[in-house]
């Protein structure tokens, strides 16, 4: 299987652990379960070998953090907005 091109990954580091951790949240209801999956999920990649570059992690850690802080705002928002 070939490996994916440097543009691909650096897409898909920015974009997909944000995009898990939400959905995630969506489906447990809960960010911090939602998080402790997401991390589990990317440190089992990490650990199968489909990683190898430093700065790769760095912007899964970004986006998981930036996942996380939109998970908390929806959270709230939803909560402000229910009767």
């Amino acid at each position: 299987m070939e490996t994916l091109s440097i543009p691909t990954q650096v897409i898909l580091a920015i974009v997909a652990p944000a995009l898990l951790v939400v959905l995630f949240t969506r489906i447990t209801f809960n960010r911090y379960v939602a998080l402790l999956l997401t991390v589990a999920l990317f440190a089992a990649s990490v650990y199968a070998g489909y990683t190898h570059r430093w700065w790769i992690y760095i912007l899964d850690a970004a986006s998981l953090t930036f996942g996380f802080w939109y998970a908390s705002y929806m959270k709230a928002r939803d909560k402000k907005s229910a009767p």
